[in-house]
């Protein structure tokens, strides 16, 4: 394991160098651009609102904005890739944008932002052959209901261990990583720091404590909010979003260690608007618009330098990081193969 700034200082996370050739030439910022942009979103309803509205009154372009889980949105574009119907996929973790990537179901890109952007960013860039960029960051940990935990005496979790006491029985959200990236990150965490057959040990029994597995990686920590569970494994700052709108709440990052999203955007390959779509890109990555996150109560850290990084979002080189081998766990295969054992072993005798 190493600190987030070793992380940041190699970049590098064991990802694999840019091919030559791979990518497009970099090229000025498009013009403001016109007519109307298709956009799957895999962030929160109301980031997905807010990005879409402020671009569309800066370039003049309509975006039809809707809000995918990251296994639903990679379902869609693949469904889609002889006829592609979306022309931005904003948002989410970015294991599946380096699926598409490597299926060529994305366009490569080179922004001429590049340089501003945080070496994490560009890595996601380069492993992605110029066809995925960062453009937030985000870790991996734990929400929990104070009052609830207070009333009932029980001790906040504060390490992935805690989550298997036996007073959290059935009282613990995570998402289903068939169709949440934020569950698959969380599965393929566990695996590189426990070992893969240790950690689906650790699954079987955590799956006594889970009441639900949901389809969306936000939505445990709505569920902690609103009292309907004690404990959500969600990103922290989503946890740190319902602590803000006044919710009785806070978050953990598991003392073990813990993995983390580099939240991307892609240009599908085939886009009808790709003027446009090149457009909306640029503006993700731009100070403008990543603020726009932090406008609307999210608190990632953003990718570009010059943004300004929200005072309540995660303290990133506080938290135990591990060095998250983006370079394996996003590839389709190993995605696959984790996710039909999760199926057999996990889904098989959930509830």
């Amino acid at each position: 394991m190493k600190s987030t700034g070793n992380w940041i200082k190699s970049a590098g996370l064991g990802l694999g160098i840019l091919a030559a050739g791979a990518v497009l030439a970099a090229t000025a910022a498009p013009a403001k651009a016109q007519g109307t942009l298709t956009v799957l979103c895999g962030v929160q309803e109301e980031w997905c609102k807010a990005i879409a509205v402020a671009f569309e009154k800066k370039s003049g372009t309509a975006v039809a904005m809707s809000r995918k889980s990251a296994g639903e949105a990679l379902a869609q574009i693949r469904a889609e890739a002889a006829n592609p119907k979306t022309d931005v996929w904003w948002g989410g973790p970015g294991d599946p944008h380096l699926q598409a990537a490597e299926e060529g179901l994305t366009l490569a890109y080179e922004s001429p932002q590049f340089k501003d952007l945080q070496p994490w960013a560009q890595s996601q860039y380069k492993q992605s052959q110029g066809r995925s960029i960062g453009i937030y960051a985000g870790a991996l940990g734990f929400t929990y209901n104070t009052e609830l935990l207070a009333k009932r005496k029980i001790q906040a979790p504060k390490c992935w261990a805690d989550l298997l006491r036996p007073e959290f029985k059935e009282e613990i959200q995570i998402a289903n990583p068939n169709a949440s990236g934020t569950a698959y990150t969380a599965l393929a965490t566990l695996v590189q720091i426990l070992g893969e057959d240790k950690a689906f040990d650790y699954l079987k029994k955590l799956n006594d404590n889970v009441n639900q597995y949901t389809k969306s990686g936000s939505a445990p920590a709505a569920a902690v909010a609103r009292s309907e569970t004690l404990v959500g494994v969600i990103f922290m700052h989503d946890g740190i979003n319902q602590k803000i709108n006044g919710f009785p709440v806070d978050v953990a990052a598991p003392c073990e260690g813990t993995g983390y999203e580099i939240g991307s955007v892609s240009i599908i390959k085939g886009s009808k608007n790709l003027d446009a779509a090149k457009a909306f890109y640029e503006f993700a990555l731009s100070p403008e618009g990543q603020a726009t996150g932090a406008e609307t109560k999210q608190f990632q850290m953003p990718s570009n330098r010059k943004s300004a990084t929200p005072p309540e979002a995660p303290n990133l080189e506080a938290i135990r990081l591990i060095d998250y081998n983006f370079q394996k766990y996003g590839t389709a295969e190993e995605r696959k193969r984790l996710l039909s054992r999760w199926d057999a072993e996990i889904k098989s005798v959930a509830r």
